[in-house]
C-alpha cells in the first residue's frame, strides 16, 4: 500500500477550509470510429523510421504522451533464458483458444457544454492507421442504464470481432480522499489517469493458437527463479524510490509503482490523480489510456458572480497551459490555440519571461489539480443546491428478521449516524417486504409514525414534513424508531419482497425534497412478489460454456433500466447490501447500485456470529466515505485525440459527458482515446478532465485535473514509459463488459492475441541486437523491462471468476466480481489480480515495517510457515501443517495446531510480541483497502485451503487456467506465430 502524500508549491503550504470535490467537466463528441479486419494475415513490422513521424510503419498503436524527439535507444529488456518451455496440452491451459474452460436525463443548462470539438481538427495529413485497436472494439451500443455495451462490430469472420483502428485508451480514476492532511494511500488520491495505448497499427492478425502448434518433443523445464516476479518488481521500485518526492513539472517522465511510498508535490500536472498507460505517445500512434482516481482537499478558487475563465471556443477552464500574450491582455488556449480576451478582472502583468507576475499565487496557473466555486449558471434551474440526503431502507422479511440483521442494522444505526460525513446531511427510514412503511420522525413527535404504502405499481412518498430530518434534531424519535423496529415485525411470516418500488420510493422522496442523496438498502432476497421489477430464478448451468453463457450477466432491463436513468438524474445513488442464501440475481440487482455510482456488498448465508463485525464494518466505511453527488464529467484534449470510451460506475446519456449520481473516494472512471491525427512533439498531449459536482455540504464545485504527455516518433520510448498496472485495468474492465455481448472463449482470445501483438512489436523494432542474439536469448521470450510482469497480470485475469465458464463457481459471485470491477482503481486491480503472500513466521516483531511478500504461488509455501494473503476483497492466514506450537501458542493462545478453531473471525488479543505485531499488520491491510475483509484461517491440507489455493495466481487455477510459467510459454508461442 503506498502511502502518497501531498506536496503543494509556495504559497499553497496551507490547507483551506471546505475542500474536497470531485473533477468535472465536458468535452467533444467523438465521431464514428472507422473499422478494419480484426483477422488478416500475420504481419512481419518493419523497423520505424528515425527522426520523422509517418504513419507509413504498422508496428504498435501504444499511443505516446507528449514530448521531444526521444532517443531510439532501446529500453531495458527482460529476457527468458534460453531454457525450453515445458509445455501442457492446449486443453489444460484453460486459456484462447483452448475452449470456453479456459430516455434523456434533465440536467442543467450550463456554460459546462461546449462545442463538439475540442479544437481544429486538422482537414488534411495521414490516413487512419490501421491495425489493433481496443481489445474489445466497435463502438458499444447503449445498454442497462444508459451504459454503453461493446458490439459485435462490423461483419467479419465469425470469432473475430471488428477493430477500431485509432481507439487508445486512458483510465479517469475518480478517487475522492476529502482527508485534511493530504495523505492517500494506494494509487494516488484523486482522480488519476491510466495513459495512453496498448497496441499499434499494423498489429492486426488472427488469433493463430491452436493443439497443433502446441505439439512438439519435451523440452527443458524453466527455472521459476529466472521468470518475472511482481513482488521482485515491486521490492524493487520501493527500494530505488520510495520515501522520495515526486514532482510533476517534467511532461513524459514516469511516476513510481501504486504500490510505493512516495510524496507528490503538484507543479503543474494531476499526476498524483491520474495514472497514464503510457507518460509518451507516438505522434501518429492512435491509442491512448487514462485512469483518473481521487478526492482529496483542493484549493478553491472563486471568482464570484463572474465565474471560472473559460476558453471561448473549447470551454477548456484556465490551467497552466494557457499562454497569456499581449502583456497580459490575452489568452491563448493550449486545447485549441483559440486566443481569448484577459477579463479585466483577472488582468495581470507579465514578467521579464513572460509569466504572470502572480502565477505562483493563483492555484490555477501553476497546479494541476484545484477547484472552482460554481455559480448558480451550474446549477440545477438556477437554484443553489442543497445538502443531500441518507435513506436507510430495510427489508423487513421473515429471513433478515430470523437472522437477526434487522436488530444488527438497527443497534448499528444509533450510534453511526453520529459519524455522518457532514452535520448538515438528513436522514430518512423506511422499512419493506411486500409493502413499503415510512416513518415520521419530526422532532415534535414524542412517538415516531408509520405510513403505509401497499399500492407498489404506483409508488409515492405519503409525507413530506418529517421524513427527512436533522439526526442531531431527532435523535430521540430516531433512536425510539430503530429500538422499535425489531419488535415490530418480531412475528412476521412474509417471505416475498419487492425490490424496485423500493428504489423508486427513494427517488421519489429526494424529488420531492429537491436533494440529491443515497440510498443505503438491505436485502436478501430474489424479488418474487407482483410488482414492478419482479424478478425470476433465471440461473441455467446448462449455459456455461456456451454462446448463451453472456446472458446469465446480462441485467433484466424494462423496469431497471429506466430506474438507472431516474436515479442519475435526481442524483441518487443506491448502495445495496445483500443477503442472499441463494441465487438473487445480482446481475440485475446490482446494476442500478453500478450504475448510479453506489457499490454492490454481498454476504451469503449471512450469520450474525460469524459475518456481524465483517458487514458493520462496510457499513461504517460506507457510510462515513467522503462523496460527492449529482456529477458530470467531461474530458477535453489537445487537438489530434479525443476521448472515445469510459468505463466505470457511470451513465452515458450521450457521447461525452459522463453523468455520476454520486462518485466517492474508492471509485475510479476508466477513458479511452482515439488518436485522429499526429500529434506534435513539441507540444505534446495535453488533457483536462473537469468534474461539476455537488460536495456533502450543499455547495456547487469544479473539480478540474490537468495533464500532459511526452509525444515521441520512437517505439522504444512508448515501451520505456509503459505502466502495467494501469494497463492491466483496462484490460479487466474491457474484458468484463465485453463478456456481455461476446463468448467468453472469444473475449479470452482477444486478450491474448492483443498481448502477444504487443509484446511481438516490440520483439521486432525495439529489442536491442544484442539481445535479439544473444545466445541465450535465441528463440526466447524478450520482454520490455516495464512490462515484465504484463503476462502474469494477464493469465491471472483470464483465470478471474467472470471470465471462467465453470458450473463450480456461483452466477451471483461471478456476476458480483464484474460489477466490483468495473470501479476499481489502478491499485485495487493490481492488488486483486496479483495478491500480497506475505510471510509471518520470520518476521522481525521489533521492526514497524510489513514483511516482504513473496511470489504467488504454492512452492512458496512452507510446512513450518505461516503466511498472510489478502487481494483488497479476502483475507487468510494460512498455517502449515508443521508450525511451530510456540508460534501457535503466542497467535492463538492454544497448544497446537490441532487446536485452532478455523471458524475464528478475529485474532486473540494476546500481550505479546508476535500476536501484537500480527494484529497491527492485519488493522493496517484494513485500514487502507475499500472495504472490510473478513479473516479466513486456513490450515493446511484442510478442505477450507481450497479457496485459499485460488488466489495464488502463479499456479494452475483450480477452475481452469495455466500456471504463469505455463501462460509464458503460450504467449511465446503466440509471439513467434506473429513474427513468422
Amino acid at each position: 500500500m503506498s502511502q502518497q502524500g501531498y506536496v503543494a508549491t509556495p504559497p499553497y503550504s496551507q490547507a483551506q477550509p471546505g475542500m474536497g470535490g470531485y473533477p468535472a467537466g465536458f468535452g467533444s463528441a467523438p465521431a464514428q470510429p472507422l473499422y478494419r479486419h480484426y483477422g488478416g494475415p500475420p504481419q512481419s513490422f518493419p523497423a520505424p523510421p528515425t527522426g520523422k513521424d509517418t504513419l507509413d510503419h504498422p508496428p504498435l498503436a501504444f499511443p505516446a504522451g507528449p514530448g521531444a524527439v526521444q532517443s531510439p535507444q532501446a529500453p531495458p529488456t527482460s529476457h527468458l533464458t534460453q531454457q525450453q518451455f515445458q509445455t501442457s496440452p492446449p486443453t489444460a491451459m484453460g486459456h484462447p483458444p483452448m475452449g470456453p474452460h479456459s430516455s434523456q436525463m434533465a440536467h442543467p443548462q450550463s456554460p459546462l457544454a461546449g462545442p463538439t470539438m475540442a479544437g481544429p481538427q486538422s482537414m488534411g495529413g495521414p490516413p487512419p492507421m490501421g491495425g489493433m485497436g481496443r481489445p474489445f472494439p466497435g463502438p458499444p451500443p447503449p445498454g442497462a442504464g444508459g451504459f454503453q455495451q461493446p458490439g459485435p462490430g462490423a461483419a467479419g469472420p465469425p470469432g473475430h470481432p471488428q477493430i477500431a483502428p485509432g481507439t487508445g485508451y486512458q483510465s479517469l480514476t475518480l478517487w475522492n480522499c476529502l482527508c485534511v492532511t493530504g495523505q492517500f494511500g494506494g494509487q494516488m488520491a484523486g482522480p488519476g489517469m491510466a495513459g495512453p495505448g496498448m497496441a499499434g497499427p499494423g498489429m492486426a492478425g488472427p488469433f493463430q493458437g491452436g493443439a497443433a502448434q502446441m505439439a512438439g518433443p519435451p523440452q527443458k523445464k524453466l527455472d521459476p527463479d529466472s521468470i518475472p516476479s511482481t513482488t521482485q518488481v515491486i521490492e524493487d521500485d520501493q527500494a530505488k524510490r520510495g520515501g522520495q518526492v515526486y514532482t510533476t513539472n517534467l511532461r513524459g517522465q514516469v511516476p513510481p509503482l501504486v504500490t510505493t511510498d512516495y510524496t507528490v508535490q503538484d507543479q503543474g500536472k494531476a499526476q498524483e490523480y491520474q495514472r497514464t498507460v503510457l507518460q509518451t505517445c507516438r505522434p501518429s500512434l492512435a491509442h491512448l489510456t487514462q485512469l483518473i482516481k481521487g478526492f482529496t482537499p483542493m484549493y478553491v478558487v472563486n471568482h464570484g458572480e463572474t465565474g471560472p475563465i473559460r476558453c471561448n471556443r473549447c470551454k477548456a477552464y484556465m490551467c497552466p497551459y494557457m499562454q497569456f500574450t499581449d502583456g497580459g491582455r490575452r489568452y491563448q488556449c493550449g486545447f485549441c490555440n483559440c486566443v481569448n480576451e484577459v477579463p479585466a478582472f483577472y488582468f495581470q502583468h507579465l514578467d521579464h519571461m513572460g509569466k504572470r507576475v502572480d502565477f505562483y499565487e493563483r492555484p490555477e496557473l501553476s497546479l494541476g489539480s484545484y477547484e472552482f466555486a460554481a455559480t448558480l449558471d451550474y446549477c440545477k434551474n438556477n437554484k443553489p443546491a442543497s445538502p443531500p440526503a441518507y435513506i436507510f431502507m430495510i427489508d423487513v422479511s421473515y429471513a433478515n428478521i430470523k437472522s437477526g440483521l434487522v436488530r444488527l442494522v438497527c443497534d448499528e444505526l444509533k450510534t453511526l449516524l453520529d459519524n455522518l460525513p457532514s452535520s448538515m446531511v438528513k436522514v430518512g427510514f423506511v422499512t419493506y417486504n411486500k409493502i413499503l412503511h415510512f416513518y415520521n420522525v419530526k422532532s415534535a413527535l414524542a412517538q415516531p409514525q408509520m405510513m403505509v404504502v401497499s399500492d407498489t405499481a404506483e409508488m409515492f412518498v405519503p409525507l413530506l414534513d418529517g421524513f427527512l430530518v436533522n439526526f442531531q434534531e431527532s435523535r430521540a424519535v430516531i433512536n425510539n424508531l430503530l429500538d422499535q423496529i425489531p419488535d415490530m415485525f418480531a412475528d412476521t411470516n412474509e417471505s416475498e419482497t419487492v425490490f424496485a418500488p423500493v428504489i423508486q420510493a427513494g427517488v421519489e422522496a429526494l424529488k420531492a425534497a429537491e436533494c440529491s442523496g443515497k440510498l443505503f438498502i438491505f436485502h436478501s432476497s430474489i424479488p418474487t412478489a407482483e410488482a414492478p421489477g419482479k424478478l425470476k430464478n433465471r440461473d441455467d448451468k446448462k449455459l456455461i460454456n456456451t454462446e448463451k453463457e453472456k446472458t446469465l450477466f446480462q441485467p433484466q432491463k424494462a423496469v431497471y433500466e429506466q430506474l438507472s436513468k431516474d436515479c442519475v438524474s435526481q442524483g441518487c445513488s443506491v448502495d445495496l447490501f445483500l443477503f442472499p442464501s441463494q441465487y438473487v440475481d445480482i446481475a440485475t440487482m446490482g446494476d442500478v447500485a453500478t450504475h448510479t455510482g453506489g457499490s454492490v456488498f454481498k454476504y451469503s448465508n449471512f450469520q450474525v456470529e460469524r459475518d456481524g463485525q465483517h458487514f458493520l464494518s462496510d457499513l461504517r466505511k460506507d457510510v462515513e466515505k467522503a462523496i460527492g453527488f449529482d456529477a458530470i464529467m467531461r474530458v477535453r484534449t489537445s487537438t489530434g485525440f479525443r476521448a472515445t470510451d469510459f468505463f466505470g460506475a457511470i451513465h452515458m446519456n450521450n457521447t461525452t459527458d459522463v453523468e455520476m449520481a454520486a462518485v466517492d473516494c474508492d471509485k475510479a472512471v476508466t477513458v479511452e482515446f482515439k488518436h485522429d491525427d499526429t500529434l506534435s512533439e513539441e507540444t505534446g498531449a495535453l488533457m483536462q478532465c473537469a468534474l461539476l459536482y455537488t460536495t456533502i455540504s450543499g455547495q456547487r464545485r469544479l473539480r478540474i485535473h490537468n495533464l500532459s504527455l511526452n509525444c515521441s516518433a520512437q517505439l522504444s520510448e512508448l515501451y520505456k514509459s509503459c505502466e502495467t498496472d494501469a494497463l492491466i485495468n483496462f484490460f479487466a474492465k474491457s474484458a468484463y463488459r465485453a463478456m456481455l455481448n461476446q463468448p467468453l472463449k472469444t473475449v479470452k482470445e482477444i486478450l491474448v492475441n492483443q498481448a502477444a501483438h504487443m509484446l511481438a512489436c516490440y520483439r521486432k523494432n525495439c529489442a536491442s541486437p544484442s539481445a535479439a542474439m544473444s545466445p541465450v536469448c535465441i528463440r526466447g521470450l524478450i520482454l520490455p523491462d516495464a512490462m515484465k510482469v504484463f503476462p502474469v497480470y494477464l493469465n491471472s485475469l483470464l483465470k478471474t471468476g467472470p471470465l471462467v465458464g465453470s458450473a463450480e463457481l456461483s452466477t451471483d459471485d461471478r456476476a458480483h466480481q464484474r460489477l466490483s470491477t468495473t470501479a476499481m482503481g489502478v491499485e485495487d486491480t493490481q492488488l486483486l489480480l496479483y495478491p500480497r503472500l506475505i510471510p509471518l513466521h520470520n518476521m522481525d516483531v521489533a521492526s514497524d515495517v510489513v514483511p516482504t511478500p513473496v511470489r504467488c504461488s504454492e512452492e512458496r509455501l512452507t510446512d513450518a510457515g505461516m503466511f498472510l494473503l489478502e487481494n483488497g476483497c479476502s483475507l487468510f492466514l494460512w498455517l502449515g501443517q508443521a508450525c511451530p506450537p510456540e508460534m501457535i501458542q503466542s497467535i492463538f493462545n492454544v497448544p497446537s495446531l490441532a487446536h485452532v478453531s478455523i471458524d475464528l473471525r478475529s485474532l486473540p488479543e494476546l500481550d505479546n510480541p508476535q500476536s501484537q505485531k500480527l494484529r497491527s499488520i492485519v488493522d493496517s491491510l484494513l485500514d487502507q483497502r475499500p472495504s472490510s475483509m473478513k479473516l479466513m484461517i486456513v490450515k493446511q491440507k484442510d478442505r477450507s485451503e481450497i479457496m485459499f489455493r485460488q488466489h495464488l495466481v502463479e499456479d494452475k487455477g483450480l477452475h481452469g487456467g495455466a500456471s504463469y510459467m505455463d501462460f509464458l510459454c503460450y504467449v511465446h508461442r503466440e509471439i513467434r506465430q506473429v513474427l513468422t
